[in-house]
């Protein structure tokens, strides 16, 4: 299974936080193949704001949401 990864911001109410304001105007970067290619999308997106501290971009491991019991380590 390709490591699938999403990037993809918005306005958020504290920029230390993940609460965003609008989920209507998520913008969607795109979904990257790996994360090198995921960051480097981030890194640009992330760079046209980068004068707006309430804009927040985020790469997102979609490969672990989508099988989580390979996060888990087995019960003994």
């Amino acid at each position: 299974m390709s490591k699938l990864h999403l990037v993809f911001g918005g306005r958020v109410s504290d920029p230390r936080g993940l609460d965003f304001d609008d989920l209507n105007s998520i913008e969607v970067v795109g979904i990257f193949p790996d994360y090198k290619s995921a960051e480097k999308a981030w890194r640009a997106a992330a760079q046209r704001t980068v004068d707006d501290a309430e804009m927040k971009y985020v790469v997102v491991h979609l490969h672990r949401l989508l099988q989580p019991d390979l996060l888990t380590p087995p019960q003994a």
